[in-house]
This record gives C-alpha cells, structure tokens and sequence, in this order.
C-alpha cells in the first residue's frame, strides 16, 4: 500500500518538476538528494519514517499552543535573534510561531508555557480534587487520536488570576477550550510526548539525510552528528483580507536545510527556480514533508547547493498551521566545505561560517535572500 501511495505521489509531483524522493530507496538514495540540492534546492519525502498519525497529533499540538493566550505564549519570548516566540507584527501581520529552541531541552519550552509548578518538577499533571479527571499516566494512543484540540485543559486555581480571554476555533480541530478567569494553562502530559515523539522521529530522519548527502558527496560520516537544530511551530492566521498578500515574503533560509510539515489542507509554499527565477508552486501533499536547502548548505557544498528562496503566500481565508526542524549548524565550530569538494577547478569559495554571527549579520544588514553569503566570500574569490 505504502509503495503505490508513494508511486502516486511521484507521479503527481513529476508534473511540476519539483522532485520527489523515496527515502526507502535502496541503490541511488544518496545521489537523488545531492541532485536534487543542486538542481531545485528543496525536495519532497515519501516513505521518510514520520506516521501520519504522528504528524496529525502535532498539528493538533500546533494549533493547541499557538491559540493560547497571549500572555502565556510571550513566556517563550528569547533575547536572541531567531529564537523565542514571535507575534505578530506590521513586517508579518498575519504570522506567528513558538519554538523549541533547542530540540535536546524540549522540557524546558514546555515548563515555560506551564503555569503549573508541579508539573514543572515533575512532568507529570497533579491529581487532586481540582484535577479528578486527569490521567496520571500518559493515556494510550487511540485515546490521544481522539483527543483533538481538547490536548489541552484549563484547571480552577483559587490562587491564580487571568485575564479574561477567548481562543479562536481551530479550524478542522474543533472548539479550542475557554480560558476564564481563576483559571491556570495546564499542560496535559501527552503534549509533551507528542513533542518528544515528534522531535525523535523528526531528527531520526534529519541524521538520515545528513548521512546520505555525505555519500552522495563522495563522503562518509555523520554529517549532522551533533548539530544544533530548532523546531518551530507556525501560524498563519488568514482572512478575507489577506488574500494575495504574503504571509512570509520572500528569503532563504539561514539553515544547512529545513524539514517541513506543511498543511495538507491549505497551499501557498513558493519555490524560485534555479534558473528561470520563476515562482513555481509547492504545494502540499499529505503524508509526504518537503526539503528546503539554505544558506549554510550552499557555503558547506562549497556553492554546488542551491539554497532556494521561497515564500508563503495566502490564496485562500483559512488559517494555515505549518512544522519546521531547523537544521542550523554545528555545535562550537564554524562550517567549511570539507576538502574533498575543493580543488583547481572548485576553489574554497566561503571562509569558515559561525552560524550564530552569520545569522546577525542576515538580520542586522537586512539581507535575507542568501545574499548575506557574498561577505564571507574568500578573499581569493
């Protein structure tokens, strides 16, 4: 079943030229990537190992967290360029997105959204009279597909007083639950595992293509061993009135590459060809997660990558939910092209990149389409 599914899938995305790659492809794995990389920049998986019914339960996760408060989202907020939640704003009116900063401390973004200090220490949801129907245990899967929006409840706390506020409907997940006042954000202890699960599953996959993009390069290794990554979970929140407008202008990513779990129900992904410069459609496919190369990748292949600039574009009054892992960069080195892809006719063309200064320096000069490269050219380039 898995392999006629896939098969449609390739068919479907054959059309449009944008690549699809079975990632249980036994001969030729490493190579399609490369390829892919070098000719599109970004890709489509099937067969990457993710469930579907992992994927549904994270979407359901997104769509819980993101219509919380305010005031409880904002207790995520970083310092840090790139981190932290992000509101909306008169750059991105209509977009939002919380983040893991650090997919190895994951408990850590969930305590900060979790007024509990119980759950804090623990991990687990107190029993009491106030909490009579919680589980004290993480409940079985079939319950957790059922759950829906509901993954999160509110719980009377006689100490506590909160603003008054009302959580939007999510849309194909049901009525988000009422936050009245007396009431505390309660983190059940399945958002957690979902999150965990997900992280795992969604690194696995990263480790596997860093693996493959070194032997497709001729290498051997594990190109993403302890690299650092970032999870984000997006929002679009679309209306009639933001139809034709962007949702995220145009930029690359300042990533070596990014895996995404866009919304089957609601397109608008942009792709720029290599070399028309073309804006072609990436539209989602359900059950596959689509690749985008960036800027760190492209200085690491030592300019065979291309990293491709994209946008987000509404088409349509739907809000629009989207899961990002971030593959950023080495953890304490800078990134180089290895030696064996520079030579006579491929002279190093970057100097060693510190991925937090370079994306400072995409930020602070405003550079945001793999422009920024051009200032860490080597000096004999």
């Amino acid at each position: 079943m898995k392999t006629i599914v896939a098969m449609i899938l390739l068919g479907k995305m054959a059309k449009v030229g944008v690549p699809v790659i079975d990632m249980q492809k036994v001969d030729g794995l490493g190579e399609a990537l490369v390829k892919a990389c070098v000719e599109w920049g970004c890709f489509r998986m099937v067969n990457h190992g993710v469930s579907v019914e992992l994927m549904a339960e994270m979407k359901a996760v997104t769509a819980s967290l993101l219509d919380l408060p305010e005031e409880i989202k904002r207790r995520t907020i970083s310092t840090e360029q790139g981190k932290g939640y992000i509101e909306r704003n008169p750059g991105t009116p209509f977009f939002e997105t919380l983040s893991v900063d650090d997919i190895m401390s994951h408990d850590e973004f969930c305590d900060r959204l979790d007024a509990s200090p119980q759950q804090r220490h623990s991990g687990i949801e107190p029993t009491n009279d106030y909490h009579k129907h919680t589980y004290a245990c993480t409940p079985p899967r079939w319950y957790r597909a059922s759950m829906g929006s509901q993954l999160i409840r509110r719980c009377p706390d006689p100490t506590y007083a909160e603003p008054k506020a009302q959580p939007q409907s999510l849309i194909g997940l049901g009525q988000a639950p009422t936050l009245a006042q007396g009431r505390r954000f309660t983190m059940y202890p399945i958002i957690r595992e979902v999150i965990y699960e997900y992280i795992k599953a969604i690194r696995d996959l990263a480790e596997l293509l860093g693996r493959k993009l070194m032997e497709g390069s001729g290498l051997v290794g594990d190109l993403f061993d302890g690299w650092c990554c970032q999870l984000r979970m997006n929002k679009y929140h679309y209306c009639p009135e933001s139809v034709g407008l962007s949702g995220v202008g145009l930029h690359s990513d300042p990533t070596f590459l990014t895996i995404l779990q866009d919304d089957e129900n609601v397109n608008g992904l942009q792709v720029v060809d290599k070399y028309s410069g073309e804006s072609l459609p990436f539209d989602p496919v359900p059950g596959s997660l689509a690749v985008n190369v960036g800027d760190i990748a492209k200085a690491w292949s030592n300019g065979r990558f291309y990293s491709v600039k994209h946008r987000v574009t509404c088409f349509e009054p739907k809000t629009r939910y989207s899961i990002v892992l971030f593959v950023l960069g080495p953890n304490g080195t800078k990134v180089e092209a290895p030696s064996e892809l520079v030579d006579s006719e491929h002279p190093r063309l970057y100097v060693p990149i510190d991925i937090k200064e370079y994306r400072n320096v995409r930020t602070s000069k405003r550079l945001h389409i793999g422009n920024a490269l051009d200032l860490f050219r080597s000096p004999a380039t």
